[in-house]
């Protein structure tokens, strides 16, 4: 579909506007996949409440020395997942959708997975693969929506930067708590005689 580069004039806009109010912020205007938009937007909505949920064990299970540096950041990054999971699913009410809280589903619906993780160490290896994956989720829904949607995508963008810097905080709790581990150099193989 080729975009004009031409402004409406006012009387053109105020007619469509009056057409299929129904659809409410939905105008004729609006360049995306309506129904696909609508499907991402409830899996990043299943995303955020799977990573509320394993911070939120996390924060409470989280034991051992050094622990209270870790469960700080397990609930902080809880409530923020809580918000962009509240964001999400006003965004899909005002694209006329429903969000989809059902847990019947849930996790399969999500793009990171559950893990409870044994240990310290465990959850924040956990998260920080959680966070890489939403990352990467989302800068792919972001390309994909592109100027078909800037409303979705500018939010998307916003909660972007936040799962990038919970992975940063992420990395560098795992840094202090499980150091990495050295690489192993290949062992040197004995020259062959010569006879």
């Amino acid at each position: 579909m080729s975009r004009s580069k031409e402004l409406s004039d006012v009387r053109s806009i105020r007619a469509r506007a009056r057409r299929h109010i129904e659809r409410g912020a939905v105008t004729e205007s609006y360049g995306a996949d309506r129904e696909v938009v609508l499907r991402l937007l409830n899996e990043a909505l299943a995303t955020e409440i799977v990573c509320t949920l394993r911070y939120k064990r996390h924060y409470f299970m989280a034991s051992g020395l050094n622990a209270d540096a870790a469960a700080a950041e397990f609930l902080e990054h809880a409530l923020q997942e809580t918000e962009h999971a509240d964001r999400i699913a006003e965004r899909i009410v005002q694209l006329g959708g429903e969000p989809d809280f059902s847990p019947d589903d849930l996790a399969g619906r999500s793009h990171a997975e559950y893990v409870a993780g044994r240990d310290l160490a465990e959850m924040l290896r956990e998260d920080l693969v959680a966070e890489r994956i939403a990352v990467e989720s989302y800068s792919e829904m972001i390309r994909f929506i592109g100027d078909g949607d800037s409303t979705t995508r500018t939010l998307l963008e916003s909660i972007l930067a936040v799962e990038e810097k919970h992975a940063e905080d992420l990395a560098s709790l795992l840094s202090d708590f499980a150091p990495p581990k050295e690489p192993v150099a290949p062992k040197k193989r004995a020259a062959p005689r010569r006879r």
